[in-house]
C-alpha cells in the first residue's frame, strides 16, 4: 500500500498482518479518489473502521484539514498512527480505539468526509451489517456539504438516499463503492 498523490505521494503504508483487516486495494482507492478528488480541501474526515488508516491518510495528503481514525483493533489503530506519523500528519489526526457503532452513537462531532469500509460479513446486534448500522447513525454527524464513501461487496444493496445526500455507485470487480453527496 502507498499514498497515491498529494503531499505524501509515494509513501509506503504499513498493513496489518493476517486476515482481521482487509485493506482497500490500490485500484479501488484510485477509483474512489478520482470521484472525490476536487472536493477534499479543508475537509474534516472520519475514517471509521480505519484499519491501517490509508483512506484518511490519502485524504490528508490531498488537502483535508484533519482526520479522526476509529477502529476497535488496537494493533490496526497503532499502524494507522505509525502511518500518519510517517507521512507527517500526526498533528492533524486523532486516534480512537472503540467499537465503531458505539463511537457513532456517542459522537457529537460533525464531519464533512466519512469513509466506511467495515468487515463485510460481520453483523451487529441488530442483525444489520455494520455498514447498514453505520449509515443509519451517520446523518446527524454530517456537515451540510458532507460526502460519505462506503465500500461494500458488489451484491450488497445500500440505501439510495442518506439524509439529504444521494448515492451514486461504482462497481470494481467484487467491490462496490457508494458515494453519497
Amino acid at each position: 500500500m502507498r499514498v497515491i498523490t498529494g503531499s505524501a505521494r509515494g509513501k509506503r503504508l504499513l498493513s496489518p498482518a493476517g486476515e482481521g483487516t482487509r485493506p482497500t486495494t490500490d485500484r479501488v482507492k484510485e477509483a474512489l479518489f478520482s470521484v472525490i478528488q476536487f472536493r477534499l480541501e479543508g475537509r474534516r474526515v472520519l475514517d471509521l473502521f480505519a484499519g491501517s488508516g490509508q483512506l484518511g491518510i490519502e485524504a490528508l495528503s490531498r488537502g483535508a484539514a484533519e482526520a479522526v481514525f476509529a477502529d476497535n483493533d488496537r494493533r490496526a489503530l497503532r499502524l494507522a498512527r505509525q502511518n500518519a506519523e510517517g507521512c507527517g500528519f500526526a498533528e492533524s489526526c486523532r486516534f480512537v480505539q472503540c467499537e465503531s457503532i458505539g463511537f457513532l452513537r456517542g459522537c457529537g462531532e460533525k464531519f464533512s468526509l466519512v469513509f466506511l469500509d467495515p468487515p463485510y460479513k460481520k453483523a451487529g446486534d441488530t442483525g444489520l451489517s455494520l455498514l447498514e448500522q453505520a449509515l443509519e447513525l451517520l446523518p446527524p454527524l454530517l456537515s451540510d456539504d458532507a460526502i460519505v464513501c462506503a465500500e461494500s461487496p458488489s451484491e450488497q444493496a445500500l440505501p439510495t438516499v442518506l439524509g439529504r445526500l444521494n448515492a451514486k455507485s461504482y462497481r470494481h470487480g467484487k467491490t462496490k463503492l457508494t458515494i453519497y453527496s
